[in-house]
């Protein structure tokens, strides 16, 4: 554990992700408690509860009430997002847009190279995700553009989109509130999900370009409507 920088309760934290390494502890694996951690590491237990709070925020950990505290699915994750982003607006739901119109086809591409006949599964079960209009800040299981990434055979970027769209999960409403055409937004991912399925990368990259663009421009149009009427 660093004791040379960050605050007592940053070191607790790194102090923590190390057990978690070093014993191999998978998602869903408890972790010692709060008592025996303050204990190992020789300071109180309302510090290592800080550091806890810390993991939680990005998902190394979880806390269920009255069981403990176990490892979360952010252990694995090498690309974390900002869990207290700002609420975002129309402007930066159109930056949204264009990162992910610079990111995606390409990756759309890898996918259809790299995928496998899980991945393909996984996108078949995300495309109604499409036919849903979206509901609060919630997350869907399977996210479509996710799981795209996912099967592009490179973990790093499956990680990054994940994490882009976690982290702008309102920008990422606004965009589904303005792109709204749910039978189209279907129909375009069940297009890419050909595409990767027969291996077609010069396809899917059209596809998931021309997919994201027509996202892009729902949004542009809404910004300039709501700036025209100011």
């Amino acid at each position: 554990m660093n004791q040379t920088t960050g605050s007592l309760s940053e070191r607790i934290a790194d102090g923590i992700v190390e057990i978690v390494r070093t014993e191999e502890l998978q998602p869903g694996d408890a972790l010692a408690s709060s008592r025996q951690l303050a204990e190992r590491f020789g300071v109180t237990t309302p510090t290592v509860r800080e550091a806890l709070r810390r993991l939680e925020a990005i998902d190394v950990v979880r806390f269920r009430h009255g069981s403990g505290t176990y490892v979360g699915d952010g252990v694995r994750r090498r690309v974390i997002g900002n869990p207290h982003a700002p609420r975002g607006d129309l402007r930066a739901a159109l930056e949204l847009a264009d990162a992910r119109l610079a990111l995606e086809p390409s990756i759309a591409a890898l996918a259809a190279r790299h995928r496998s006949d899980a991945d393909l599964a996984r996108l078949a079960a995300a495309t109604d995700n499409a036919l849903r209009p979206p509901a609060g800040v919630a997350s869907p299981d399977l996210h479509f553009h996710v799981v795209l990434a996912q099967a592009s055979g490179n973990r790093l970027l499956g990680e990054t989109i994940e994490s882009l769209l976690e982290s702008r999960r309102l920008d990422q409403v606004e965009i589904r509130h303005q792109y709204a055409d749910r039978p189209r937004d279907h129909a375009e991912h069940l297009g890419l999900v050909n595409a990767v399925r027969d291996r077609d990368e010069h396809l899917a990259e059209s596809l998931a370009r021309d997919h994201l663009q027509h996202i892009r421009n729902a949004v542009a149009d809404a910004l300039a409507a709501q700036e025209a009427g100011r």
